[in-house]
């Protein structure tokens, strides 16, 4: 599959990327792409995003194992935004949790933890 004519990146070479479960509309993760991600994302199947902090392509789950295999690609009306969903395999989060949205912010300002934790983090990402 080829990327379709028009996206549209930024002034960096990217995209807002949003992983969303396939089965229960479950946000999971906000990360970016740049033009190879997306390429990649579309002909392999498996999600691959672009780390703004180590400035390199990753495949999502390639230290972990908690890959997300892309079932459909939506892109937003202006061409420069996209929505993968995806079927997760273990947490998208890399603190363990299942979705990195699970941080809910109270009336006084507070957070409070909400979501499952899937998977220890210290025993996925031994260093």
């Amino acid at each position: 599959m080829k990327i379709p004519e028009g996206i549209k990146f930024d002034d960096q070479g990217l995209m807002v990327a949003i992983a969303q479960d396939v089965e229960n509309g479950e946000v999971l993760m906000q990360a970016f792409m740049n033009e190879e991600a997306l390429r990649l994302s579309l002909e392999t199947g498996v999600a691959h995003y672009y780390s703004r902090s180590r400035k390199k392509l990753w495949k999502k789950g390639e230290s972990s194992g908690h890959v997300q295999q892309v079932k459909e690609v939506r892109l937003d009306c202006d061409l420069d935004a996209v929505i993968l969903k995806v079927h997760q395999i273990g947490g998208a989060c890399h603190t363990g949790f299942r979705s990195c949205f699970y941080r809910v912010v109270n009336p006084d300002g507070s957070l409070r933890e909400e979501g499952q934790k899937v998977f220890n983090p210290g025993q996925v990402y031994k260093k």
